[in-house]
């Protein structure tokens, strides 16, 4: 992309982040995006790596992102990001600490860039900013928790069917290995919940 597109991109991206989840002065708008980057990737690009230190915040434009860590040499997948909504090594961002998670694109996938440093420099210059970034740690923590619960007290079944309400569309978009391990389940179950006539 030239300079011009780009510019066009990160501003048309910033405004969309201001109507969908906290609205942003143009004062705040013009000094984001004079610190956004914009990037994109081909699919199975490894973003971050276990142990490094992931200061970047990113909001996808386009494309899904996988966030996963490796236990006992298992692939266990934590969370899936999509178009619209920001990713990131939650740990490592906003605790300065080395990334206990792998980050990875499953599409060829675009997005938008904003390290932690210059995150602080605008929640304590905007208002604004500084309520974008609690209304959307929010939504994630809550994502997160309902995750939690649903692994304590949900069955298999019901886990998957609450998975396809909030995303669709998310079988043709991420491997049936990453939905099981997301889900704390085998392969083997989901395939059987998938496939009511391959169950006994």
């Amino acid at each position: 992309m030239n300079d011009l597109i780009t510019k066009q991109l990160i501003e048309k991206t910033i405004n969309n982040i201001s109507a969908t989840y906290s609205t942003l002065t143009d004062e705040c708008k013009s000094d984001f995006a004079q610190a956004a980057k914009v990037f994109s990737v081909e699919k199975a690009k490894i973003l971050v790596k276990e142990g490094q230190n992931a200061d970047k915040m990113l909001f996808l434009i386009e494309g899904c992102i996988r966030v996963y860590y490796l236990k006992d040499g298992k692939d266990i997948s934590d969370w899936f990001a999509f178009e619209n909504e920001f990713v990131c090594s939650i740990n490592s961002f906003f605790l300065s600490i080395p990334s206990p998670h792998y980050v990875q694109a499953l599409e060829p996938t675009t997005y938008l860039e904003i390290s932690r440093e210059t995150a602080f420099k605008l929640m304590e210059k905007h208002h604004c900013f500084e309520t974008l970034t609690r209304k959307t740690i929010t939504q994630i923590t809550l994502q997160l928790q309902s995750r939690i619960v649903s692994h304590q007290f949900e069955t298999a079944q019901q886990k998957y069917d609450n998975l396809l309400k909030s995303r669709k569309d998310i079988t043709q978009r991420v491997p049936l290995s990453h939905i099981a391990s997301y889900l704390g389940i085998t392969l083997e179950t989901l395939s059987r919940i998938r496939n009511p006539k391959n169950r006994i």
